[in-house]
């Protein structure tokens, strides 16, 4: 392996969740784009190795000091690799990172990632090393955003960064800071970018992405209204939005609901347990009432809305009677495809000082039997599915098998078809005539 076949590429592994997918676009065009550097699979022939981390669930961390053991294998081999963590890991514990890895010369917060070109330059010309950046400037990273010429059928668009509800089991204020709202020009000026170069759905991302709220003296947008512009995009086909929080449901964004068709017919929305006293202990800000008079809203507006959500299972103080409750409101509202975890401690949030009171046994029991409930919902949906007519955005061609193309309902279901390529872009019927574990299968109309 030589030096010269190092020079020019780098390796990027992508943690967590849509907006770390969204960042880690960010930065793979701003290396290609400032540094000329292109991206390989191959992590032995990089130079570059960076890992976009996430610190949401349990023995995150260790899982990024896990990778960073066999990168360094990598540099000892060749001491010119350079190795960079961005993302909430590295916000979170930046000065971890420096005394369990020293060899890492590169901790970037969230904020930060539109400054890696010129770190990297500082890193190779040897006028510092080891550089840990952590600042919160989330305007001047949008501001810095560049974008190569080509777009996927669905683009994400990060359209606010942080949050301030301060749930008590949640990083996220911590990692990503409070709820910063871009400017109205700045996220029509990217999405134009997307829907020009080949886009067909925009996905607006926030940690409360319906909280979006952005104010100055010549400009004043809620999120209601941001729907509204990005609706007269022409040529976008679809709006979908996550991640949305029950208490951000404002008239402007029922008003969308009722005048956008491109506005899909679902909606994530997560509720996290079914017991008000496990809400309150969590401060989430709502009760199962106002969270079900949301739905309520919603369903008089569009009767064939669907809905999923999260669920964190085993909260401390919570009993089978707790439990029960969330059980309960998935029979209730039959969620789509929904995620589930067991409640582990974060360091750093107020539920870590609670009495961990739900024995381990108790709490995988429990998220086997709400899985167990909600893979069954699933199956029904998706039978329920058969036979009807559903509009499908195809994306592309499928790896289910040859002549097949792939696309997704408006509820986010994936359906293989067999078609011809110059339906990629467009949304066409199709029937659906049978289903797998997660999928179904349909032929267009």
């Amino acid at each position: 392996m030589t030096q010269t076949s190092l020079r020019k590429t780098f390796f990027l592994e992508t943690q967590g969740c849509q907006m770390n997918e969204y960042d880690s676009k960010v930065m793979t065009d701003i290396l290609n784009i400032e540094l000329g550097l292109s991206e390989t699979k191959d992590s032995k022939n990089a130079s570059l190795l960076i890992v976009n981390t996430c610190s949401i669930r349990e023995k995150s961390q260790e899982k990024v000091f896990s990778l960073l053991g066999v990168w360094k294998k990598i540099k000892e081999k060749n001491p010119n690799v350079i190795i960079g963590v961005t993302g909430c890991v590295a916000s979170q514990e930046g000065d971890l990172i420096r005394k369990r890895a020293p060899y890492v010369d590169i901790v970037l917060g969230p904020q930060s990632i539109h400054r890696l070109p010129n770190i990297i330059k500082k890193i190779k010309s040897k006028e510092e090393k080891n550089i840990i950046d952590i600042d919160f400037s989330v305007i001047e990273k949008f501001d810095s955003i560049k974008f190569k010429t080509d777009s996927k059928i669905s683009e994400f668009i990060t359209i606010m960064e942080g949050c301030s509800k301060y749930c008590s089991y949640c990083v996220v204020p911590y990692t990503r800071g409070t709820e910063v709202s871009r400017s109205l020009n700045s996220i029509l000026k990217e999405a134009k970018f997307f829907i020009s170069n080949g886009a067909k759905e925009l996905v607006l991302l926030g940690q409360n992405v319906n909280a979006y709220n952005y104010k100055s003296s010549n400009e004043i947008c809620d999120f209601g209204l941001l729907l509204f512009y990005i609706s007269q995009l022409s040529n976008l086909k679809r709006i979908r939005y996550t991640t949305s929080h029950p208490n951000n449901f404002s008239a402007s964004v029922y008003k969308a609901y009722q005048h956008i068709p491109k506005l899909v017919n679902h909606l994530h929305l997560p509720i996290q347990s079914g017991s008000d006293k496990i809400l309150a202990s969590m401060k989430r800000g709502y009760t199962v009432i106002e969270y079900k008079s949301v739905i309520k809203k919603l369903l008089e507006i569009r009767p064939s809305m669907t809905f999923s959500s999260d669920f964190i299972v085993g909260f401390p103080g919570e009993t089978d009677d707790d439990f029960q409750k969330t059980l309960d409101i998935i029979e209730e509202i039959n969620f789509d495809v929904s995620y589930s975890f067991v409640y582990s401690k974060r360091p750093g949030t107020p539920a870590t000082y609670y009495k961990d009171n739900v024995e381990d046994v108790v709490k995988k029991k429990r998220l086997h039997k709400l899985q167990d409930l909600l893979n069954k919902k699933l199956d029904t949906r998706l039978k329920n599915m058969q036979g009807s007519t559903q509009r499908i955005l195809v994306e592309g061609v499928s790896k289910k098998g040859d002549n097949l193309l792939t696309g997704r309902t408006e509820n986010n279901t994936v359906v293989n078809f067999k078609g011809k390529c110059n339906s990629i872009g467009n949304i066409v019927d199709v029937r659906i005539t049978d289903k797998s574990k997660n999928t179904l299968k349909g032929e267009i109309i």
